[in-house]
């Protein structure tokens, strides 16, 4: 009632084993180039180094002679009508629309994120590391954004806020 030629089918195990590796194989090579092709950086119009302090952010403009900045949260006896609690700050970053930036980011204390989600950007910031990205903005206007990394008991308050003018 058995048939042993069922059991002794090691040639298909074999097969059906480096099919699905050689098909993932082919799908992953591709989108690894895609991956790192996307985060490469070719000249930038502007870069700009961000510092993660606890609880501010320091931003410096390095191809304009060192310009550097704090920006604080603002405390709410100082928001003007229309300001958002708890990610208004004292010093915006303004950038240029249409222009490429390179944000460079790193921390001087604990591990930060630098975070804009309306951009799609989302940095860590780490002590002793320069990490990068790039991006292109086309739409002017004021993105909010905030520390999304749990580094302190005041990790929320840590907003940040680019302004992006034509």
């Amino acid at each position: 009632l058995t048939n042993t030629n069922i059991t002794d089918a090691q040639e298909m195990e074999t097969i059906w084993t480096i099919l699905p590796a050689i098909i993932l194989i082919l799908i992953a090579l591709p989108s690894l180039r895609i991956l790192y092709m996307a985060d490469e950086v070719n000249n930038p119009s502007f870069t700009i180094k961000s510092i993660g302090h606890q609880w501010y952010w320091t931003y410096e403009y390095t191809d304009y002679g060192g310009l550097i900045f704090n920006s604080y949260m603002l405390p709410p006896l100082f928001l003007n009508p229309g300001d958002l609690r708890l990610l208004e700050v004292d010093n915006r970053v303004v950038l240029p629309i249409e222009a490429p930036v390179r944000m460079m980011i790193t921390s001087q204390d604990v591990l930060h994120s630098w975070t804009i989600p309306a951009l799609g950007l989302k940095t860590d910031a780490v002590p002793g590391r320069l990490n990068q990205t790039m991006f292109t903005a086309t739409r002017p206007g004021v993105y909010y954004g905030q520390c999304s990394e749990i580094c302190g008991a005041n990790h929320s308050f840590m907003p940040i806020v680019a302004e992006l003018i034509p």
